[in-house]
C-alpha cells in the first residue's frame, strides 16, 4: 500500500455539525409550514444549492417558501435562520492539527456560499489546507465523480490509491473508492484517529477510553 499523500476531508458532520432538524424547526416557526414539508420542499433544493445554481437573493425567497412564508425574509433574518444549527466538532480539530504535520489535506465540501462565508473564520486550520473544493464553485456536487476528479487535479494529480478522504455519508465514500481512492465513512473522532493509525498517520493507542 503507497504512503497517503494527500488526505481529503468532508466539512458537514465531520469538522462541523449541521443539525438539519434545528434549521426545519427555525423555518417552521418563521413560516408556519410543518417539518416534514420543509424537511421535503429542501431536499428538492439541495442539489441546486450545492452546485451554485440557486443562490443569493434567489435562495432568500426559495427559502422563505419553504418555510410557509407569504413574503420574503429580510437579509439579516435570513442569514440568522441560514447559519442556526451548525456546530464545530472541537473534538476532531486536535486531530487535524496533527494531521496536518504528517501529510497534505485538503477539503472537499457539498455547500454554498452564505454558510461557507459563515463557517470558514471559525475554522483556521482551513486556512493550512493544500486546498478547498467547494461544490458551489466548480458547479459539482457528490456523488458526482467530477468533483472528485477536479481535487485530485487541484493538489496535483497524485495517485488515486496514494489518497484517503472521509465523508459521514457512505453513497459518497462509495464513490470515491471506486476512483481508487481509500476512502473511509467518517463517524466519530474517535474511530478517525484509529482509521488514520491503518492508514499510517497516526497511533491507535491515542484514542481516548
Amino acid at each position: 500500500m503507497p504512503g497517503i499523500e494527500v488526505v481529503f476531508l468532508d466539512l458537514g458532520n465531520v469538522l462541523v455539525f449541521h443539525d438539519d432538524d434545528v434549521l426545519f424547526r427555525r423555518l417552521s416557526q418563521y413560516g408556519g409550514a410543518p417539518l416534514d414539508v420543509i424537511r421535503k420542499r429542501l431536499l428538492a433544493l439541495w442539489d441546486p444549492l450545492n452546485r451554485g445554481t440557486l443562490a443569493g437573493d434567489e435562495l432568500r425567497r426559495a427559502i422563505s417558501q419553504v418555510s410557509g412564508a407569504t413574503t420574503v425574509m429580510d437579509a439579516e433574518t435570513f442569514f440568522q435562520v441560514w447559519t442556526c444549527y451548525f456546530r464545530i466538532h472541537q473534538e476532531v480539530m486536535p486531530i487535524v492539527e496533527t494531521l496536518l504535520s504528517r501529510t497534505r489535506v485538503a477539503l472537499i465540501s457539498n455547500t454554498n456560499q452564505m454558510q461557507w462565508h459563515f463557517l470558514r473564520p471559525q475554522l483556521p486550520l482551513l486556512e493550512r489546507f493544500s486546498d478547498r473544493v467547494l461544490s458551489y464553485e466548480l458547479g459539482l456536487a457528490k456523488p458526482d465523480p467530477e468533483i472528485f476528479r477536479a481535487a485530485l487535479r487541484r493538489v496535483g494529480n497524485p495517485p488515486p490509491q496514494a489518497c484517503a478522504f472521509f465523508d459521514d455519508v457512505p453513497s459518497f465514500v462509495q464513490v470515491a473508492r471506486s476512483l481508487g481512492i481509500q476512502a473511509e465513512v467518517f463517524t466519530d473522532a474517535a474511530n478517525f484517529r484509529i482509521q488514520l493509525a491503518r492508514l499510517g498517520l497516526g497511533n491507535p493507542a491515542s484514542v481516548s477510553r
